[in-house]
């Protein structure tokens, strides 16, 4: 798996982006389980992601409303099914209000273009 770390940080939040090939729904929740044996991310406030798999798109917010949908957003438009995106925010205590999309948007694009899809 992929790990870009502490990419955005704002009012205290940091954010990181991490993701990898992943064929569906089972294959993401492991590759997920695997990111969290680092503690670091299973202490992370937020692990939202997507992925278009054979079924269709699968996304989790993970409380974090309206990130996995982005997520999804971003995937279908690089045209990258069978593609889990993972981004995590450890929350830093401060609302970001709408900003939070803008850096949820901002991580993936930052993950793409680090594999050459962006």
């Amino acid at each position: 798996m992929l790990i870009l770390e502490d990419i955005i940080s704002d009012r205290g939040s940091r954010y990181a982006v991490s993701g990898a090939p992943c064929a569906d729904e089972a294959a993401a929740k492991a590759l997920l389980k695997e990111l969290k044996r680092q503690k670091k991310f299973a202490r992370a406030t937020h692990n939202s992601w997507g992925l278009i798999g054979p079924d269709g798109p699968v996304k989790s917010d993970d409380g974090e409303a309206g990130a996995g949908a982005i997520i999804l957003k971003m995937l279908e438009g690089a045209n990258l099914p069978g593609h889990l995106i993972v981004v995590t925010r450890w929350y830093g205590g401060k609302h970001l209000g709408g900003d939070r999309f803008r850096h949820v948007t901002e991580a993936v694009r930052l993950y793409l273009a680090e594999i050459g899809r962006g």
